[in-house]
């Protein structure tokens, strides 16, 4: 994710896992509001994925991957281990998952089971998100500040491959077909990649997107581009042409979609919102619901079983100067839990 971080003061108390607590509003037309959250470790966090085989939620959070089990809401705290966490991507068809680590600039290769280390491959310097395609059988992981991203083989254990793209990259997906679009922050674009030829196709032009960070794809080829300055842009992924231009919350840096709802969401951690964007129906491409999160709030994930959506937040507390950054409250680390 950016350096950018987003802090402000949080809207309500953080409460135990086991009950429905905090709910801070009612309901809106999509049927979602915050029902409960669940306490973590204390330390930063950047973004947070699904393991639909497993029933876990990972968050990647500091030194340590945090894992909850999403029906029974328990937390293992320090499930692995890492240096300066961004990404953990679970590898389908596999008992492997693949975490991306800054402090060193490493993908690591891990046992699902236990989460035990079984590689550490040099990647791109500072190595930030990274998305797996199925169709290569690669994980791509990308470096920020950088502008390189590595193709890592994760069943061979070993990088086989890097593009220079140039630029502060951020997110990215793939169509399944060996096309990679990747969020650049600083020219406000969307880089278009060949993997198997190792090589840029083209840049997509995003005119009124400030600093693009999370990206989603559709089956149907629209993308989801989320941007710093409170907007949306959804393009077409084949031409790059806009679709819809849309208002959200200020500081996102996600996007993630549940396609079996026709639902894309966009955490803004800067104003504490949730942004419910419909992919299909009469309001398709618009926004049909603003839920109520917490400041703070700005990466997540969702259970395509329950459609429930896990957002991994915390507490600050003021700044103590101008210029310096809040701080945050011991033991406010929590995973909000968004729900029907």
């Amino acid at each position: 994710m950016s350096r950018r971080f987003v802090h402000a003061a949080l809207a309500c108390a953080i409460t135990a896992v086991a009950l429905p607590a905090c709910v801070l509003a009612a309901p809106g037309p999509s049927g979602l509001a915050v029902t409960t959250s669940i306490p973590g470790p204390d330390g930063g966090w950047d973004y947070a994925s699904f393991d639909p085989a497993r029933r876990r939620v990972y968050v990647a959070h500091g030194d340590k991957v945090t894992m909850i089990e999403a029906d029974t809401g328990k937390v293992t705290a320090d499930f692995a281990q890492g240096s300066h966490l961004h990404a953990v991507v679970p590898i389908p068809d596999t008992d492997l998952i693949v975490t991306t680590n800054s402090g060193d600039n490493t993908a690591r290769v891990l046992s699902a089971a236990d989460g035990k280390l079984l590689a550490s491959i040099p990647a791109a310097k500072d190595t930030d998100s990274a998305v797996y395609d199925a169709a290569s059988g690669l994980l791509v992981a990308i470096g920020g500040d950088s502008g390189e991203i590595t193709l890592v083989d994760p069943k061979a254990r070993k990088a086989v491959g890097s593009i220079v793209l140039g630029g502060a990259l951020e997110f990215g997906v793939v169509d399944g077909k060996g096309k990679l679009y990747i969020n650049v922050e600083d020219k406000n674009e969307i880089a278009v990649v060949d993997i198997a030829a190792r090589k840029l196709v083209t840049r997509y032009p995003m005119p009124g997107c400030q600093g693009p960070t999370g990206l989603a794809l559709t089956a149907d080829g629209r993308l989801i581009s989320s941007c710093r300055n409170g907007v949306a842009k959804i393009v077409d992924a084949a031409t790059g042409k806009e679709i819809a231009s849309l208002a959200i919350g200020q500081g996102p840096d996600a996007v993630f979609q549940d396609a079996g709802r026709a639902q894309a969401y966009i955490p803004s951690g800067r104003t504490g919102t949730l942004a419910v964007i419909a992919l299909a129906g009469p309001a398709n491409n618009t926004v049909i619901d603003t839920v109520t999160t917490k400041p703070g709030a700005r990466t997540g994930t969702v259970d395509p079983k329950t459609g429930r959506i896990y957002l991994p937040s915390a507490s600050y507390t003021p700044a103590g100067a101008p210029g310096q950054k809040p701080g945050v409250t011991p033991g406010s680390f929590a995973v909000l839990v968004v729900g029907r």
